[in-house]
């Protein structure tokens, strides 16, 4: 099936958290003019035996657009207004979705913090300062039980800030009376540039990131710099990271330039594709095989402009 969003912004990040225990089990997009959409997923479709099965859900297609946008009846609830500054360009690494797909956190704007928004109601639910210059970009780790995870929050000014998202509380930080104040549990440094892009991984308890002209570097989450992962000489300026918890990393740089990494900094495959914004999985599934890695055992990059 084909979504065609009723919106003439291009989408521009898509999470997709569709495990059966959760209570809003979704695919969650988010425009370029930071209109997002909760598309709700079957899971039970085509699942003859699971639980919760039946004929009439076999009918129906695997995802549901988002009513309120496709209607246009609420949509004001799905539209992010606070100023952002003028000089970000919205990008994939804006936002960040958590695990039960309730929050949603951006960031890139003017007063250097960034924001956690409830996708239910579109309202503001936490806003959180610690960099000396404009958030830049968001990750998170994969969620432990509860939905706890961890957040890295790169910026302009050339560090990253872990902070922990406490499931429970649905908010930064382990404790709910100060809400107002959390503190990151740790300050990444050795970047000497704004930092375009991260990922973190709890199950290795590593943070790689990459500046915006610059290297990319591996921290450990309590902040230790580990190693910087350095490609051929045309490589430059990274655009996007991701990492496998079985270690290997994986890094698109501008003109559609990848390599693949071992975290222990040794250079595995690279390989270069001819269009910038669309990436293949056969590319991917090609540049695993040149490393020697089992392609069904790592994620697949998907780039969207």
């Amino acid at each position: 099936m084909v979504l065609k969003f009723p919106s003439n912004s291009p989408v521009t990040h898509v999470a997709a958290n569709t495990l059966p225990h959760l209570t809003i089990p979704a695919v969650v997009t988010v425009t370029c003019s930071r209109l997002f959409a909760v598309n709700r997923w079957h899971n039970t479709v085509g699942l003859r035996g699971a639980p919760g099965y039946s004929l009439e859900q076999a009918h129906h297609l695997p995802i549901e657009m988002d009513t309120l946008v496709a209607n246009n009846t609420g949509s004001n609830k799905r539209q992010i207004t606070d100023l952002v500054d003028q000089s970000i360009q919205i990008t994939t690494h804006c936002f960040v979705v958590t695990a039960d797909n309730r929050y949603i956190l951006v960031c890139g704007f003017w007063d250097k913090s960034f924001r956690v928004y409830s996708s239910e109601t579109g309202k503001l639910t936490q806003i959180i300062f610690g960099h000396w210059d404009v958030v830049t970009c968001l990750a998170r780790s994969e969620s432990y039980i509860g939905g706890d995870c961890y957040i890295v929050s790169g910026s302009r000014d050339a560090t990253l800030l872990l902070w922990y998202w406490s499931g429970r509380h649905h908010i930064i930080g382990d404790n709910p009376n100060n809400g107002d104040y959390p503190a990151p549990r740790a300050v990444l440094t050795g970047h000497d540039q704004e930092v375009a892009c991260v990922s973190v991984c709890a199950e290795l308890g590593l943070v790689i990131s990459g500046a915006k002209e610059g290297l990319c570097l591996v921290h450990t989450i309590t902040g230790d710099l580990l190693r910087a992962l350095e490609g051929p000489d045309n490589y430059q300026c990274p655009r996007l990271i991701s990492v496998s918890s079985e270690g290997h990393c994986i890094i698109c740089y501008e003109r559609g330039r990848f390599c693949n990494f071992s975290i222990n900094g040794k250079l595995l495959a690279q390989m270069e594709v001819n269009d910038t914004t669309r990436v293949k999985k056969v590319d991917i599934v090609h540049l695993m095989k040149h490393s020697r890695i089992s392609s069904n055992t790592h994620k697949v990059i998907y780039i969207c402009r």
